[in-house]
């Protein structure tokens, strides 16, 4: 089974830039995307038509231009879960879950604790919310989760570790909460397969040629239950698709 996960930073204007060939070439079983910073009634014949053969399934933030997500899947899913149940968590469109047989598949796109850290209090709140809501699914079957989930868990997974100490995405407690994730029974599938790999990096900023100089960011993941980490076929980081500043991961397991 093959899965893709992509932080497009809008739909609509990543749809001419690569988008359509890339969802087409790829062909994959499940589609995720985040930021699609669109409303479901802001889909026109030309957007859903790309996505034909596939059950859709939209979140869209309740302000307008603004976060969102969406799954694409060939499969139909038993049942369609928006959000995490949590009233405060569940205004931005930040998470599908789709169930199948075997296993529960969840897309998101985590809270960014913005500069200033601003936001970094409920980016704490948010995070111990969505580790117990994945904890109660892990208890029924196994869980696939994707998407943007903004930070750079170990100093591997970005360029410029220092300078960026205490910069959001990479505060020791967003990397604590990511600590906390993984030891309470999920694994991340990239770091399975390549504990040690360096320069793989998902996100670059848009200043200083970051993309060109390759000083970018790994922040977007496909996490499973240990209890099905043997079955991590391959993780992908497609670093040569354009479009985005995020480049799309994939997973197949």
């Amino acid at each position: 089974m093959k899965l893709i996960s992509w932080n497009v930073n809008g739909l609509r204007a990543v749809i001419n830039k690569g988008f359509q060939d890339f969802f087409k070439e790829i062909n994959a079983d499940v589609f995720c995307i985040q930021e699609t910073k669109m409303q479901k009634d802001q889909i026109d014949e030309g957007i859903g038509n790309i996505f034909d053969g596939y059950y859709a399934y939209w979140n869209s933030a309740e302000k307008k231009g603004y976060s969102g997500t969406a799954i694409f899947t060939r499969k139909e899913p038993m049942s369609v879960h928006y959000g995490i149940g949590i009233d405060e968590h569940d205004k931005e469109g930040r998470v599908i879950t789709l169930e199948f047989e075997d296993f529960y598949l969840v897309n998101c796109y985590t809270p960014n604790s913005k500069r200033e850290l601003e936001r970094l209090d409920y980016r704490m709140i948010w995070e111990d919310a969505f580790r117990a809501y994945l904890l109660k699914l892990d208890k029924v079957k196994p869980v696939i989760l994707c998407g943007d989930l903004n930070v750079a868990h170990q100093e591997i997974d970005l360029k410029n570790p220092k300078t960026n100490h205490r910069n959001a995405g990479f505060t020791d407690e967003e990397r604590g909460k990511m600590t906390e994730l993984l030891s309470a029974g999920f694994t991340d599938s990239f770091r399975y397969l390549y504990p040690n790999k360096e320069n793989c990096y998902s996100w670059w900023s848009y200043m200083f040629h970051a993309r060109e100089k390759n000083a970018g960011w790994r922040i977007d993941y496909f996490i499973v239950s240990k209890s099905i980490e043997g079955k991590i076929k391959e993780s992908y980081i497609f670093s040569e698709i354009m479009g985005s500043d995020h480049c799309p991961v994939g997973l197949e397991i």
